[in-house]
């Protein structure tokens, strides 16, 4: 049984920005078993015969009714509302059809339904394809209101790299039980079940390149609420998805009255990615994703992190380890465990812009035996049933044809340290110039500009998260220093209106997707984010 740790919250921040899985390996050291240490399972890197793979890869089963099965996990939604409008087909390898009516739905754009025996009172379940401007653009879009009342407030949720909005399967019916809220959970552009447009940069220069792909992603989502007439909304992301809402925070002020990161992906700095003329990192905790058994991270207890900063891994794809942050935290006397060095091939494949998925496509049948050796693993703490379903919705999205993950080349280096760290500016959340719709800053009259007052920041990290938790103190750092900064020269009614706020939390036994390891306690503490907010507005509102 895991001790409570000795130490105080002050203590773990004090720590230097360090290896995302150095509580891991000391644990490991301590506890570790032969199958640990080789990081392999009974059936060895891929659990999934080679008969089985090839069934899968024959049946070819469509992403929509993959998601409809991952759904259907959701309590009180016993029919899941799926529309079959995938952003790209894939052919089935017999030749064969296999469609969504084979699972009862039918062929549409959008579909609803409603729970049924809801304790929480009924809610209507919407699946939906939005469309935006411009060829092959539209994001796929899962959506949660309670029937008979009035909301007043929108949240939205992204998902991680390569992943879908079926992921929070966990959290859709707890999270709209909270009253005057929809709850919105959207795919990125050119990736899960959302349209996936031929991916291109035109930028010449580094910064362009970074920005250029950014844009790719939150210009979609600025025009998904532009059509879906939200004024301002909660963001919530995880991993890449937490590194996108930065982005679209700081590219559209004034949008957001709260902001959520889960374990987000890209805050830290390391020299070898942010300097064009330093070779690429040469190591990372990468491997760590194929290797670590789920189980572990939702069963045990971390030490390293003392009990008064926790408020309760194995998906380490993007793995995101920085070097010691000298302005931001205290260098500890300890130095940090050393980082596992990357292959050469993957460095290459990764400059090359090769993406996992594409390894999954071009190996055929052999393609699930693949996937199984992350899916195995990364929910192994689930029951078999749905962790079934998972696999088949990972391989299904995997399969499709590549589109926006050819951003990640461009926005993280290998290993994935952030080609453009968010520690360099997330500090300008909720402090830019709102200017009105379609002007620019320049064009507009002094008097006419409007400066955000700030808005509450929140970041979640997993208790056995190999994300580096040292950085979100760093940013909480940072946002509270910028906010006393703006105090010192603000009027009275500035003050008044004062909205800045930043916060580290940590959910018990959970790894790098909080969201489904600890869902329950996620849940709870999310829930409690959403009333505060909604409280918040109120009062806002009522004050002019």
């Amino acid at each position: 049984m895991a001790t409570a740790a000795s130490g105080s919250d002050d203590d773990y921040r004090s720590k230097s920005q360090q290896s995302p899985l150095a509580s891991q390996r000391a644990k490991q050291g301590n506890n570790s078993t032969e199958a640990n240490r080789k990081g392999r399972f009974a059936g060895g890197y891929f659990p999934l015969g080679y008969k089985e793979g090839f069934n899968q890869w024959w049946a070819n089963v469509p992403a929509a009714v993959a998601e409809h099965d991952v759904l259907s996990y959701v309590p009180y939604l016993r029919k899941p509302p799926t529309h079959t409008q995938t952003g790209t087909s894939t052919s089935t390898p017999n030749g064969s059809t296999v469609t969504v009516s084979d699972h009862d739905l039918k062929r549409t754009a959008s579909a609803t339904s409603q729970s049924e025996n809801d304790p929480y009172g009924t809610r209507q379940w919407n699946s939906t394809m939005v469309q935006l401007s411009g060829k092959n653009r539209a994001l796929n879009e899962f959506s949660v209101e309670r029937v008979g009342e009035e909301y007043d407030q929108n949240l939205v949720m992204l998902h991680g790299y390569g992943a879908g909005l079926g992921f929070f399967y966990k959290n859709f019916e707890g999270l709209s039980r909270a009253p005057g809220w929809k709850v919105y959970a959207l795919d990125l552009l050119g990736m899960g079940r959302s349209s996936r447009p031929p991916f291109k940069i035109h930028a010449k220069d580094r910064e362009g390149k970074i920005t250029e792909a950014e844009n790719w992603f939150i210009d979609a989502l600025e025009e998904w609420r532009v059509a879906r007439k939200i004024d301002r909304f909660t963001l919530l992301g995880h991993s890449l998805g937490g590194y996108m809402a930065v982005a679209y925070a700081l590219k559209y002020p004034g949008r957001l009255n709260k902001l959520i990161l889960a374990s987000p992906v890209g805050i830290p700095e390391d020299p070898f990615a942010v300097n064009a003329d330093m070779p690429e990192p040469g190591d990372s905790t990468l491997a760590n994703e194929f290797s670590q058994d789920q189980g572990e991270a939702v069963n045990d207890s971390n030490p390293n992190i003392p009990e008064s900063a926790k408020t309760g891994d194995n998906n380490n794809f993007l793995n995101a380890r920085s070097k010691a942050s000298s302005t931001s935290l205290k260098t500890s006397d300890k130095s940090p465990p050393p980082r596992k060095p990357l292959p050469k091939w993957l460095t290459y494949l990764w400059d090359a812009n090769i993406s996992p998925f594409s390894l999954v496509r071009w190996a055929g049948p052999l393609g699930p035996r693949f996937v199984s050796g992350w899916t195995t693993r990364r929910f192994s703490h689930l029951p078999p049933e749905e962790a079934q379903a998972l696999h088949t919705y990972s391989y299904t999205l995997f399969k499709q044809r590549g589109s926006g993950e050819y951003a990640l080349a461009y926005i993280l280096a290998p290993g994935a340290f952030a080609r453009s760290p968010l520690i360099r500016r997330i500090q300008g959340v909720g402090r830019q110039i709102i200017t009105p719709s379609g002007a620019t800053t320049s064009t507009v009259e002094a008097a006419a500009q409007r400066r955000e007052t700030g808005i509450p920041v929140v970041m979640m990290y997993g208790e056995n998260d190999w994300m580096d938790i040292a950085g979100g103190y760093a940013a909480e750092q940072k946002l509270k220093e910028e906010k006393e900064k703006a105090l010192r020269n603000a009027t009275a009614e500035e003050r008044k209106k004062e909205a800045g706020d930043a916060k580290v939390l940590v959910i018990k036994k959970a790894g790098h997707h909080v969201y489904l390891d600890g869902w329950e306690e996620f849940n709870e503490v999310m829930l409690k984010e959403l009333a505060e907010t909604r409280s918040k507005e109120k009062s806002l509102r009522s004050h002019g």
